[in-house]
């Protein structure tokens, strides 16, 4: 595991404290509160920091059940959630939204840090499943879920990588070759787009390292960066924080405060539970959008992290009945890699 960032650890907790706002703990008095806030602190923090150590690669790797196993790529931890002894999940305890963001931020806090260098790629896998209409109309149906693999550029100077199962792959290049005709007649001629600068919605590993830890700062630029796309500005802001937390690798401190940022977006609520395409039950934050789509995060229901997104429709629209699943993904794995198409390992 990487090192801890050896500043104080009182300093820390302080920083992680301002991260979200505190929610109020029903039933329990002040002190009481604060006995609890203390402990959770305590637990998702070291105790002390972890003397330094060497580089070394790092990457990340997500439990999935069994019935994943085969469209993962390598060996995986087997998890599932602990069961009542009458059998069942245990039963999510009433709280808000920002009372299992929070756990999120502190979670991520305590994480290992990514390691990508310039020149080197962020390797992201993941299982996707995505709704389709048929040739025919009528509702979309969701199809299976298939295996996804990225690889960015970290610093964006190279070209990327996207591999999914029954597709060939893509080059992601930052000279995206256009076509141009100079007068009618006239032979085709190859140019290039040359694509702007990175920002929130077409982010590099060195951007979003650069991002800030501030969680009000963030939601900001959030809002500024996803301005011209129209429509609903919390639903925009609360769908680029959720692609930032699937696609990226960010660190520890950049994905609390996407959390944070997260947590003050008015409409946000929480859902008991749900489960990612790898079929991990999770507790989840959601918001729904005004056409009628949800946008559900799914979270581990004992270690907080992150596992993947789901869309659903709560009413019928053209697109299906209320409760279609548009699209689903769960993130089963992170790393740094030397180049596009390298495995982890």
């Amino acid at each position: 595991m990487n090192a801890i960032d050896p500043r104080s650890q009182d300093a820390l907790r302080a920083e992680l404290t301002e991260l979200l706002p505190p929610p109020p703990v029903p039933g329990f008095a002040p002190e009481r509160e604060r006995e609890v806030r203390r402990a959770v602190l305590a637990a998702a923090l070291p105790s002390r920091p972890a003397r330094s150590a060497p580089r070394r690669r790092v990457w990340v790797r997500f439990a999935v059940p069994a019935v994943a196993c085969a469209l993962a790529a390598g060996g995986v931890l087997l998890a599932a959630p602990p069961e009542r002894p009458g059998g069942g999940t245990p039963a999510v305890r009433a709280e808000g939204a920002s009372a299992v963001l929070e756990r999120a931020a502190l979670a991520a806090a305590a994480s290992p840090a990514p390691n990508a260098r310039a020149g080197e790629f962020v390797y992201v896998e993941s299982l996707v499943a995505r709704s389709a209409r048929s040739a025919a109309g009528g509702p979309a149906e969701a199809g299976p879920a298939h295996r996804r693999q990225v690889w960015l550029s970290a610093d964006g100077s190279l070209p990327g990588l996207l591999r999914e199962e029954g597709a060939a792959d893509s080059v992601l290049s930052p000279r995206v070759p256009v076509y141009e005709v100079d007068r009618p007649g006239a032979a085709p001629r190859k140019t290039f787009l040359e694509q702007g600068p990175p920002s929130v919605t077409a982010p590099t590993h060195a951007y979003v390292a650069g991002l800030p830890t501030e969680p009000e700062a963030l939601l900001r630029l959030v809002r500024d960066q996803t301005r011209a796309a129209g429509g609903d500005a919390d639903q925009r802001a609360f769908d680029a924080i959720g692609t930032l937390l699937a696609e990226t690798w960010a660190p520890p401190r950049v994905t609390a405060a996407l959390y944070g940022a997260a947590a003050r977006v008015p409409g946000v609520t929480v859902l008991p539970s749900a489960r990612d395409a790898a079929g991990r039950e999770g507790v989840a934050v959601a918001r729904t959008s005004a056409a009628g789509e949800q946008t559900q995060w799914v979270f581990d229901r004992s270690t907080s992290v992150f596992l993947g997104q789901r869309t659903v429709l709560v009413r019928a629209t053209d697109a299906g009945p209320a409760g279609a699943v548009l699209n689903v993904s769960a993130v089963l794995a992170k790393a740094a890699v030397a180049r596009a198409g390298q495995l982890p390992g």
